[in-house]
């Protein structure tokens, strides 16, 4: 077939076009800007479109697929003339049900975890050679891509409840219909599209009640969202439900002990409670797909996480620095009392980048407060540019600081000058905790955190 992406320089659409590429179709798209490491991956495969920009004459008659990206608007050129030729238009959630619809399907969703859930999944699928397709937000060590769609009878899913397309205004989450689903927890996000709590509570009642009725779902018990939505449930409901909690779990020397069911332990590359209650939704995920819990705790201890989910940067005897994708008040919380219990004997410092539209939200703000209070030393980074393009009003630092309530909390809009400041620290003892979705202003992690 010939499938054209409108906006291919999204995460998971580029990855989504390299798979069709890979399965034999041909791949053409168009976005107005592309950067790493989409560009690079997209050149690498012969994907890159020539120019940047939208071009109506891209879209042709030959054309048999449009997947559409949620960067493009409404407007889009290349969608006007798409819709002019009748030709099938879909969002990536959309394509992917098309593909996965005589599937057993397995959703990973919720407001945090997802993606580290998911990717645990793939993990042990992979190392126990099963056959499965797979659709995940992050790059994860030992696959290639973050896409694989192919005629495997089981496809795993990380579940977004953001919307689908300029056209299709449901979340993702709503088109896949699982057989088996985790619901990790409950937090308020996306605020440019959920303008109250309740009506982004509400986006995740509608999947549960979407479920096909022989369904399995797995939730979160410490969740208190998640536990009111499942007190809604009435006896008839016919999904078979389980609640879920970390597992139980030990610190020697450094690192994360889990407890098996027969009291032996298994080393662990990742920590957290919130990452041994990800591990244990994997863990029934797993079994559902016939995996042993033996089989299961053989494959763990080599999972490493995520890109960006707390990725580790550099270690040293006394230091260590971490990456992690936390941007809403719940992941950031979760994250910092997660680093601060590893390391309870060392100072923390930890950089937080508000990116997305909530957290530049001024109404928003408040649902930060403490949230970096584990830390030591905190500062908050963000971009008066970054604002600019959101077409959001200005932010004051006062205002950020004000919302944060940290006694120790600098606020800084230029990347160059907290990078000065990180750098007259003597790292002896201390660690760093660098988290956002974004770059810092295009901060390479790797190069600075060498020159601590």
């Amino acid at each position: 077939m010939r499938i054209h992406f409108i906006a291919i320089g999204g995460a998971v659409m580029h990855n989504l076009a390299l798979t069709l590429h890979e399965n034999g179709h041909q791949v053409s798209g168009s976005d107005d800007e592309i950067y790493n490491p989409s560009r690079s991956r997209l050149e690498r495969y012969g994907l890159l479109p020539d120019k940047m920009g939208w071009d109506v004459e891209r879209i042709t008659s030959n054309i048999d697929v449009v997947i559409l990206g949620m960067h493009a608007r409404k407007d889009n050129p290349e969608l006007a003339r798409a819709k002019e030729l009748n030709l099938p238009i879909y969002s990536y959630p959309e394509y992917i049900y098309q593909h996965a619809k005589d599937k057993k399907r397995v959703v990973i969703a919720g407001s945090h975890g997802k993606t580290t859930t998911t990717s645990m999944v793939l993990h042990v699928l992979q190392y126990h050679d099963v056959d499965f397709d797979y659709l995940v937000g992050a790059q994860i060590e030992g696959f290639e891509l973050m896409a694989r769609l192919s005629d495997a009878p089981v496809i795993v899913m990380e579940g977004d409840e953001y919307l689908s397309s300029p056209l299709d205004l449901r979340p993702k989450i709503h088109h896949y219909f699982p057989h088996i689903t985790v619901l990790t927890g409950i937090a308020w996000d996306h605020m440019n599209v959920f303008p109250t709590f309740e009506n982004y509570v509400d986006q995740f009642r509608q999947f549960l009640n979407m479920m096909p009725t022989d369904a399995k779902l797995f939730y979160a018990a410490d969740d208190e969202n998640v536990r009111a939505l499942m007190a809604e449930r009435d006896e008839d409901w016919s999904v078979k439900t389980q609640a879920y909690e970390a597992f139980d779990a030990q610190l020697k020397d450094g690192k994360t002990e889990l407890f098996t069911s027969d009291g032996t332990t298994v080393p662990l590359e990742i920590f957290g409670q919130h990452n041994l209650a990800n591990l244990k939704a994997a863990f029934l995920v797993c079994r559902e797909l016939g995996i042993s819990e033996a089989a299961f705790m053989e494959a763990v201890p080599s999972f490493k996480g995520a890109a960006k989910r707390l990725q580790l940067l550099r270690e040293e005897d006394n230091f260590v620095a971490y990456l992690d994708f936390a941007h809403a008040p719940s992941k950031v919380a979760a994250t910092m009392l997660a680093f601060k219990n590893q390391y309870p004997e060392r100072k923390l410092v930890a950089c937080l980048e508000l990116h997305t539209f909530s957290s530049l939200n001024k109404a928003f703000l408040p649902q930060y407060a403490e949230s970096l209070n584990p830390a030591d030393e905190a500062y908050v980074f963000y971009s008066p540019h970054t604002l600019e393009i959101k077409k959001l009003p200005p932010l004051s630092k006062e205002e950020i600081a004000t919302h944060f309530d940290h006694p120790n909390l600098q606020v800084f809009t230029d990347s160059a000058a907290l990078q000065s400041q990180l750098k007259k620290y003597h790292w002896k003892n201390q660690n760093l905790l660098m988290m956002s979705s974004g770059t810092f202003g295009g901060l390479d992690y790797q190069a600075f955190v060498k020159e601590l």
